[in-house]
């Protein structure tokens, strides 16, 4: 009986240790997220909400609310994951203790019981009459043997309590800890939900303003996405012509590659190397649009294109390159704004929506060197930089590449 106790204890006790570790992982990552959403609530509010001064458009104010109504959700859930997990872990804790309490009594029974046979055979006549009543010398040495080993399991017995006592303190501590850390992230979740009832109401009132206008918020995404469009189309006309550049020594005229020099491709080759790495193109900022195909956050019933990500900033922002390279070109049209081309080997990447710019063609940059600045939509208040990779040709999510802050 003793012994399956033993083993039953050392398998729960290993089942805890395996459980609590993936616990604490799971707990870390989920900790990180909600650290990362509640920053990324806290830039929009700085970037988009602060100034209150500028009267925006009810289409880009109805996007700036739903931006931040999307995260606060995603919060929300993160929160409920952390606290259905402290649950489960509050629950098996008050299992535990109660076995390592069940567990302490019967050995504690077990040693009391132990110290009232000792205290029946305490005297020395008592041992010595045990030991030489023996029949041979092997008995004596058996019975010695047996006594020192009755003395050092009475000792024994005496420090597993003491340990298990020990551990049982720790769960109960645990548990307390648990249970506040749960609370905290009941009240902070209540406090989410009540922000988001809120800018859900602040919406829901945006969107009633917007159904009385919605053909002409069709028509301003309509021409907002036309003139993504354009841009796109011209900066692919400069890749090509590029890629035919460095390839008209080749028979191949139709290559869809760059030909780069070995200085070139070791250039690639290190822009490859840091994906997931690379810095932002602004010190401060937050997506506020993310990349490919996708619904229109406010009108459902419109899908808008980005090979890129637009990231909102601050007023004057200024725009960094994110790795070593050469400006390729300077792109600018009518009724929009400059757009500056960085090549790096057989990479790309796009700067758009600039006011003002500092390089020239074909100079080349180190990794972080400021471009430019951010051009700010004074109706609506807006400073947003549309930022894209490109390998070649071939369009990428810049969020891959960029560092996850």
């Amino acid at each position: 009986m003793k012994l399956f106790i033993r083993i039953s204890l050392c398998i729960l006790f290993f089942n805890n240790l395996i459980f609590s570790q993936n616990f604490s992982n799971k707990q870390k990552g989920l900790e990180t997220k909600s650290s990362k959403l509640r920053e990324e609530i806290k830039q929009i509010n700085n970037l988009l909400f602060l100034n209150k001064k500028i009267k925006k458009s009810t289409l880009t104010e109805a996007e700036d609310v739903e931006l931040k109504i999307s995260i606060r959700t995603e919060l929300i859930k993160i929160n409920n994951e952390q606290i259905n997990s402290l649950e489960k872990l509050i629950n098996i804790n008050q299992r535990d203790i109660s076995k390592y309490r069940l567990d302490i009594e019967n050995l504690k029974k077990d040693y009391a019981e132990m110290i009232k046979n000792a205290y029946k055979s305490k005297s020395m006549q008592n041992r010595l009459m045990f030991i030489f009543s023996s029949e041979d010398f092997l008995q004596v040495y058996k019975r010695l043997d047996y006594l020192n080993q009755y003395s050092a399991y009475r000792k024994k017995q005496v420090k597993i309590i003491k340990n298990k006592t020990l551990t049982l303190q720790e769960l109960n501590q645990d548990l307390i800890d648990q249970k506040q850390k749960r609370k905290l992230l009941l009240e902070n979740n209540r406090r989410e939900q009540k922000k988001l009832i809120e800018e859900q109401n602040q919406k829901n009132k945006i969107l009633t303003e917007l159904k009385k206008k919605s053909k002409n918020f069709n028509k301003q995404i309509k021409i907002k996405q036309s003139q993504a469009e354009s841009i796109d189309k011209e900066i692919q006309k400069l890749i090509r012509l590029a890629i035919a550049s460095s390839n008209k020594k080749e028979k191949n005229k139709l290559s869809n590659v760059f030909k780069l020099t070995p200085e070139a491709k070791i250039l690639a080759d290190n822009f490859k190397a840091n994906k997931g790495k690379l810095p932002w193109p602004v010190i401060q900022g937050v997506v506020i649009q993310k990349y490919g195909t996708q619904t229109h956050p406010i009108v459902k019933t419109t899908k808008i294109k980005s090979t890129g990500i637009t990231i909102a900033s601050i007023n004057n922002a200024k725009v960094r390159t994110v790795f070593e390279g050469q400006v390729m070109s300077i792109l600018s049209f009518k009724n929009s704004n400059p757009t500056v081309l960085v090549k790096h080997g057989n990479y790309i990447t796009a700067y758009k929506n600039l006011s003002k710019v500092y390089v020239k063609k074909g100079q080349y940059l180190n990794s972080k060197e400021i471009i430019g600045e951010i051009f700010t939509n004074s109706q609506t208040g807006r400073t947003a930089l549309q930022f894209s990779v490109f390998n070649a040709m071939k369009p990428e999510n810049p969020s891959f590449w960029l560092y996850n802050k």
